[in-house]
């Protein structure tokens, strides 16, 4: 229990920041929180740790770099964008502080538990096997997905500003950086395979889990939403939307917008 509520500590300190915009507490605090957390475990466990989760342990620092470096930019940077999201999250304005606490709390706390299945490997000693073996693949194709389609988005709509992204990655699904993240996520509940004892590892580990998922398809139904609203008369849309599922490939599911709860 230490272990985890280090990580928990690491996340509480850096998503913090939230409190300086609302929204950051589950976006550039997200990711500069698993960056965070790869490095307390390297400095908690990396000592006796082997070459495999010493790699997970980088991954999740490149991740969390990439990821919180990305949104920041975007912050600063993308002035357009910031102006069109005004209107698509919430603010926090009117939030007490004591709401934001809970948001605050309960965000760090998901962090902690969709690393876990990497710190309970280190804290039980389980060294590289092949379910760590394959995490890690999983985990560096989960990256790669998510790292090329953010930046073939940002390219297409270099190109073209106006209109809505159905090149590369986005040919296979309309939201390939949320199934990268997916796929990243994946591979860590794997990695606790064979690893992971008793209930209380477990139900973290799978709470992590579910709950990335979850805001993960929330995130989908938001973006959908938004972009009906953009495209709303574009033929072009209609048929790239009705054809291409919206987060798993070959899986045909084509909306979400229906799913009410499904909130993020």
């Amino acid at each position: 229990m230490s272990g985890f509520l280090a990580i928990f500590a690491v996340a509480v300190i850096v998503s913090a920041i939230g409190f300086k915009k609302y929204v950051w507490f589950i976006s550039i605090g997200y990711g500069f929180s698993i960056a965070a957390i790869g490095l307390a475990l390297l400095c908690l466990y990396g000592a006796g740790a082997d070459a495999g989760l010493i790699i997970a342990c980088v991954l999740f620092m490149m991740y969390g770099l990439r990821l919180g470096g990305f949104l920041t930019y975007r912050e600063v940077k993308k002035s357009s964008y910031n102006k069109r999201m005004k209107s698509e999250i919430k603010d926090g304005k009117g939030m007490s502080f004591i709401a934001k606490c809970g948001i605050w709390i309960s965000a760090a706390l998901l962090y902690a538990c969709e690393v876990s299945p990497v710190l309970f490997r280190l804290q039980n000693g389980k060294g590289t096997s092949g379910w760590v073996i394959a995490g890690i693949i999983i985990m560096a194709i989960g990256l790669v997905t998510e790292t090329s389609a953010d930046v073939q988005k940002s390219l297409a709509k270099r190109e073209r500003p106006g209109r809505f992204v159905d090149t590369g990655l986005y040919k296979l699904v309309r939201c390939p950086n949320y199934l990268g993240e997916m796929t990243f996520w994946t591979g860590v509940l794997l990695i606790g395979i064979g690893s992971n004892t008793g209930a209380w590892q477990w139900t973290a580990a799978l709470l992590g889990y579910i709950g990335i998922i979850y805001v993960m398809f929330g995130g989908a139904r938001r973006l959908e939403m938004r972009q009906d609203r953009t495209y709303k008369d574009d033929p072009e849309y209609w048929a790239y939307k009705n054809k291409t599922p919206i987060m798993i490939p070959f899986i045909p599911l084509y909306s979400v917008a229906k799913y009410k709860w499904l909130v993020a």
